[in-house]
């Protein structure tokens, strides 16, 4: 059968502009609306840095006729010029005006009043000063390179009746961008941007200032680190840092009244002929907006504090293990028992040996910290480093460093893979028995992140499903990228490159058997993304069996939805709130007999055929009816979820009685069970 596709890039924007529309909805207290515009003006801002690129380079490639790389960039574009017009109308005409009945004056494209001048001149003399580089634009050598994606102002000045254009970096990297300032009751908030275009008499005494105007380059982000075997590969990763600023540029972004002559002055400077020449708005960069310097409660969400998870004998996380597993489901539940478990393990005097995966380390990670202290109290410590994550290659890269100081094993990327699982073993010998404890997660161990991010954490000491983990770990301390002679046989954990997507389809080919034969049969998947397209296609036959199929994906879905004959059976709800959904939930029913599977894989090409993923099953039926409550919920919210339609449109759920937002009920349900 001839089955149909979503575009990837098309189905992210989509996602992108739901993040946008949860800032234009009244409901949203007012900072959290500002908050959104960050988010959205952020993943904009990496959808040039790595999705842009690879379309570039896509057409570069003599590919068969079918090939739409073209057609899609330009559709890209589109979707992103109106939804950036749409962000304009969010922010000038809804967000600063209610801030002003609040009394908070964000300037934005008007005039510093003297009322702030002397504030504005203060900071400007003691604070930017010193980190501002003016640059001749005729006059620029190798010596000046515009950073990827920072802030600069083109100053046109005028002298002896010549015009000299000055290229001004605005220190964003180095001081907050925004000054708050009090004056008679108001808070007002300017741009630092504004300062430096008040003060430029300052910098260029004795000339005429003709403009000022800001403008930003971005260039490809994604490194070329090569996969060999030989060498430091956390030193090829430092290089490839350091060159990711002097990636090709994508995107030449400029604000309005850039004179013609100037416009064509800088795309010859910076060697810019292929990049996209987008004209923006008076400010970039704005996701900056989330370190916006008003804090005020009654402005925000109301908090839902962290549920302290009870267990059953709170002297001993390992004890309360070994009687029965444990789950989290952040950031509804507290994150400290996460911690503990790594707190507990470095002192226990019988745990004798700690493997975990790290794939994205908190700055100032307490884990890692406790996985230092548990070195130096003579514990076995193997942790696998993932250096390739993006964006984050430079603090793995640091802790790395800090964790082998202190007598922690290292293992560091695999050629050819990323390791993206999240799992973490402790082993405990007691009277020459090994007892096992595991962690299992859909997200990183992460406590930073685990505060907005919803994932689900098991915490067991099932030891057939904790041996598995342990031959994967040795498996991994191989570097070696898996192949068909591989002699590790998972029967319990769905491992990428060893079984996972051919588990995941034999399960769904279950569900069809079901269907033949007249029987229930239901399928139920959440995830980040869905774009492998032997899943889907998995999926699409499923529904033409007649298996019901419900999807909750938040943000890339190639799979279309509602298509008669096709995938007419097919639900796909997108929800965005407060929190961002990132856990993956795998319900098969099976003829009553349902199995729940979760753990850290999407169904995206990168997943499936590029990283070592892991999922694992959920025995514990306690837990097992958590999960299928939570995703219940999910299921009927009417408030913050979506359908996604056959065009690829957000629709709003229709609520016809009791309103159902399920981030609000979930937390609810664990704050009840606790």
């Amino acid at each position: 059968m001839d089955y149909q596709y979503f575009d990837r890039d098309l189905s992210w924007l989509s996602f992108n502009e739901r993040v946008l529309l949860e800032a234009a909805k009244e409901t949203v207290p007012l900072l959290e609306r500002i908050n959104f515009l960050s988010i959205y003006s952020s993943n904009l801002d990496e959808f040039y840095r790595v999705r842009i690129p690879a379309l570039m380079a896509l057409q570069k490639i003599k590919k068969e006729k079918t090939d739409s790389s073209a057609e899609i960039l330009e559709q890209a574009t589109e979707k992103v010029h109106l939804q950036l017009k749409q962000f304009g109308t969010i922010l000038t005409q809804q967000v600063i005006p209610l801030l002003k009945e609040h009394s908070i004056h964000l300037f934005y494209d008007e005039p510093i009043p003297a009322i702030i001048k002397p504030a504005t001149q203060e900071f400007f003399f003691s604070q930017l000063l010193a980190f501002l580089q003016p640059v001749e634009l005729s006059k620029i050598g190798p010596h000046f390179f515009p950073e990827n994606n920072q802030l600069y102002i083109l100053a046109l000045i005028e002298q002896n009746d010549q015009e000299k254009a000055i290229i001004i970096n605005i220190p964003s990297n180095n001081l907050s961008r925004f000054l708050s300032t009090q004056a008679g009751g108001i808070n007002y908030i300017v741009f630092i941007d504004d300062i430096i275009r008040e003060n430029l008499s300052f910098i260029f005494p004795g000339t005429t200032i003709k403009g000022a105007y800001s403008f930003k380059i971005t260039r490809d982000s994604e490194l070329g680190v090569q996969d060999e075997y030989e060498g430091d590969i956390a030193d090829k990763i430092e290089k490839q840092i350091v060159k990711r600023d002097l990636g090709f540029a994508t995107r030449f972004l400029y604000s309005p009244g850039l004179p013609a002559h100037m416009l064509k002055k800088i795309i010859e400077a910076f060697n810019l002929l292929k990049a996209s020449v987008v004209e923006g708005g008076a400010y970039h960069n704005l996701k900056d907006l989330a370190s916006f310097p008003v804090n005020e409660a009654k402005l925000k969400y109301f908090p839902w504090p962290g549920i302290v998870k009870k267990i059953v004998k709170p002297q001993s996380l390992f004890s309360s293990i070994a009687s029965n597993d444990i789950i989290i489901h952040t950031p509804y539940h507290d994150y400290n028992l996460v911690l503990r478990f790594f707190n507990e393990a470095s002192i226990d005097k019988d745990v004798e040996e700690i493997y975990v995966t790290l794939y994205r380390i908190a700055g100032d990670s307490r884990i890692a910290n406790a996985l230092i202290s548990a070195a130096k109290n003579g514990k076995n410590v193997t942790v696998f480093v993932e250096l390739k994550a993006r964006f984050d290659e430079a603090n793995n890269i640091r802790w790395a460093k800090r964790l082998k100081e202190a007598g922690v094993k290292i293992i560091y990327s695999i050629p050819g893979l990323k390791v993206h699982a999240k799992v973490a073993l402790v082993k405990k010998k007691k009277d020459k028995r090994t007892k096992y404890f595991g962690l299992l997660a859909t997200g990183n161990f992460n406590e930073t992140t685990a505060r907005f991010y919803t994932d689900h954490i098991l915490m067991t000491a099932n030891k057939d499903m904790l041996r598995e983990l342990e031959l994967l770990f040795i498996y991994l301390a191989k570097r070696k990228k898996p192949d068909s002679n591989h002699d590790i046989k998972f029967k319990h954990l769905l491992v990428a490159q060893f079984n996972l997507q051919q588990r995941f389809i034999e399960l769904i080919d279950r569900e069809i058997e079901y269907a033949k034969k007249g029987l229930n049969a239901a399928i139920t998947v959440k995830l980040n993304n869905l774009e492998e397209k032997v899943l889907i296609n998995k999926l699409y036959e499923a529904a033409v069996a007649g298996v019901k199929i419900n999807l909750l994906a938040r943000s890339i879905c190639k799979l279309m939805p509602g298509i008669k004959g096709m995938s007419g059976s097919i639900n796909i709800i997108r929800i965005v709130d407060r929190y961002l959904e990132h856990g993956r939930i795998f319900w098969f029913h099976n003829d009553g007999n349902e199995e729940i599977y979760a753990g850290s894989a999407d169904w995206m090409n990168r997943n499936i055929y590029r990283r070592i993923e892991v999922c694992f099953p959920v025995y514990d039926e306690v837990i097992k009816k958590e999960l299928k409550a939570m995703i219940s919920v999910q299921l009927k919210d009417n408030v913050q979820a979506v359908l996604i339609d056959q065009s690829l449109n957000n629709v709003p759920i229709p609520c016809n009685g009791e309103k159902i937002r399920s981030q609000e009920l979930i937390y609810q349900m664990i704050r009840n069970n606790e």
